[in-house]
């Protein structure tokens, strides 16, 4: 089968990089990309046919960070006839799917419908000017009428989670084929417990770190543990609304024993899960969650906020536990640091559930029948 991915960048370390990576390697696709910077993202991207398009739009540098981004994005893709021959078209985090415009066969693999447009509108909007709120309003706005319309031609439509596809259901009115990605789980491994707990994830304001920052304050109040350190590891975009955020965290984390890890590689980060105490999460209402899944792998027990695709992956009490506040995630850290039977234990469940579900295998036999009805139509 000929697949093109389309993704708007290629300049992180995350989930969506991992997934867009797999597929490629696994259909040997070709990538279409805005924005590619290879030191950035995982190295194996140079081993794939990644190709530059687009071009800059007039005055969108005028335009705050973020709303220029989207713009040129926008523009490029509604506006792109593909020339090469093709099967099917898998466009990746939105708006690559607008690439349906001007052509067919097209399967949108959706991560998310982009949170700051919809449910986190209003939590993004709060930290911005009132200049800035009024161009976004309007871009906003714009937005939303263009991706109804281009949702609705979409032949096949994807997603990570049945958390995402109540969004997809809510904001476009399809409903998705829910495929869950996988994990290399073989390269995770158990390494003991160094007494620190862990929150490996983007640092950006969706990601709530400010909320582990306190747990970890009111689990030091409880239980007067100084051994026990908390480590932020994840990687810091130049976006100045996330250094800004970044600024804020390392205020809150004053007198506390935290460590922040930025920009982190692969092995680095497996070596963070491996001799961690516990992994804790605490993203609004995510989408999937790779954390939860990873921290199994590794063998470790999660403690996570009990709202979106974390209820989906994680067994409550069973390999982590879904907390409903700061102070439950500082009492169930407390229980997993003075009980290393349980956090064994816990550990262990969460590695065997990992190895019978998700697996990259069981995520290509789920893919290629959607693929191929995409190809039809």
């Amino acid at each position: 089968m000929k697949l093109i991915l389309l993704q708007p960048y290629l300049n992180l370390r995350g989930g969506v990089e991992r997934v867009i990576l797999k597929v490629a390697q696994h259909y040997g696709a070709s990538i279409y990309t805005l924005e590619y910077d290879k030191d950035a993202t995982f190295s194996e991207f140079s081993d794939i046919d990644v190709r530059l398009i687009g071009k800059d739009i007039p005055l969108s540098d005028k335009l705050p960070y973020r709303a220029s981004q989207g713009f040129r994005y926008g523009y490029n893709f509604y506006n792109m006839k593909i020339k090469e021959d093709y099967d099917v078209l898998n466009p990746h985090i939105s708006p690559s799917e607008w690439i349906r415009n001007k052509n067919e066969r097209v399967l949108w693999y959706c991560h998310t419908p982009p949170r700051e447009v919809y449910d986190l509108y209003e939590t993004r909007m709060q930290n911005r000017s009132y200049k800035d709120k009024l161009i976004y309003a309007a871009l906003v706005g714009t937005y939303k009428v263009i991706a109804k319309g281009i949702t609705k031609k979409i032949e096949e439509v994807a997603t990570n989670s049945r958390t995402t596809n109540e969004r997809i259901k809510k904001y476009y009115g399809r409903d998705a084929t829910v495929i869950n990605p996988g994990i290399d789980y073989e390269s995770f491994h158990n390494a003991g417990d160094s007494k620190y707990f862990l929150y490996p994830s983007r640092i950006v304001v969706n990601k709530r770190q400010e909320y582990v920052i306190n747990a970890f304050s009111q689990f030091v109040k409880r239980t007067k543990d100084m051994k026990h350190k908390l480590v932020i590891a994840g990687t810091l975009s130049k976006d100045p609304e996330h250094q800004k955020y970044f600024e804020k965290l390392k205020t809150m984390s004053k007198g506390l024993n935290v460590v922040f890890k930025t920009n982190i590689n692969d092995k680095q980060l497996r070596n963070l899960y491996s001799s961690s105490t516990a992994v804790l999460f605490s993203a609004i209402n995510e989408d999937y969650g790779f954390i939860p899944i990873e921290s199994m792998a590794s063998s470790k027990p999660i403690i996570s906020v009990n709202e979106g695709g974390p209820r989906e992956t994680i067994i409550n009490n069973k390999t982590g536990f879904l907390t409903n506040s700061p102070s439950e995630m500082a009492e169930k850290m407390a229980i997993l640091a003075g009980d290393k039977r349980l956090a064994e234990s816990m550990g262990k469940e969460g590695r065997k559930l990992v190895e019978k579900n998700y697996s990259w295998g069981a995520f290509f036999e789920r893919l290629d029948p959607v693929l191929k009805k995409a190809a039809k139509k």
